[in-house]
């Protein structure tokens, strides 16, 4: 962990699956959390990684596991996800019907809780549980493919939810996923945003802590 304000995840997606563990060392001292992409081929159509992976992982690196589930019925997989380890796990608020109840059981079994919108979803219908979160997922891409095009028209979004966070004065984290690298992370810092997901911009550079670092100095220069 770095101290910053701002926190810089890289996605274990573009990550080279046959050396997880030696992927994840590749960005210690420089990345906050280790982004995890959990999709089940139902919700998303393509298949990742499941629990084995993130109980194996966690014992492999002291990195934090932020833990994503593009899932059908989060309420029954969820909590897992805490149990094994994970800082944080994010739920969908498309694949739920009651997204601050499956909060709350993520939070009881140990993790902070994460809400996920993604891209053709509205976040009004969400504001008023989000003091139930501690962190706000906002796609800038639509959920189920690794690199994609980053939309920043998505970014009204984050805006909208740190306007709400602070009229609330809400603790809130916001974490924006999809097409974040070194040309569009200063968008990204500008809207409110103060966590990153970046696959490819890490794991496709020749040295991927040297990318978080960069990546990093671009979104606090951004914010200051």
């Amino acid at each position: 962990m770095t101290g910053s304000d701002m926190i810089i995840a890289p996605s274990m997606l573009a990550a080279d699956f046959a050396r997880l563990a030696e992927e994840a060392q590749a960005v210690r001292g420089a990345a906050d959390w280790l982004h995890l992409d959990m999709m089940d081929n139902h919700f998303v159509p393509n298949l990742t990684v499941g629990l084995p992976v993130v109980q194996s992982l966690r014992a492999a690196t002291s990195i934090p596991l932020d833990c994503h589930l593009m899932i059908e019925d989060p309420a029954r997989w969820a909590p897992g996800y805490a149990e094994a380890g994970a800082y944080n796990v994010s739920i969908h608020a498309e694949a739920t019907d009651d997204p601050a109840a499956v909060a709350r059981d993520v939070k009881a079994a140990g993790a902070l809780a994460g809400l996920a919108i993604d891209r053709d979803t509205p976040l009004d219908p969400y504001l008023e549980i989000l003091p139930e979160f501690d962190l706000l997922l906002i796609m800038t891409i639509k959920a189920g493919f690794g690199g994609q095009k980053f939309l920043p028209e998505l970014l009204e979004k984050v805006r909208q939810a740190r306007r709400s966070a602070a009229s609330g004065h809400l603790d809130l984290r916001i974490e924006v996923d999809g097409g974040i690298s070194a040309d569009t992370i200063e968008a990204a810092a500008e809207a409110g945003a103060d966590a990153f997901v970046a696959g490819t911009a890490v794991y496709g550079a020749d040295d991927p802590a040297a990318a978080v670092r960069n990546l990093r100095k671009i979104a606090e220069s951004a914010r200051s």
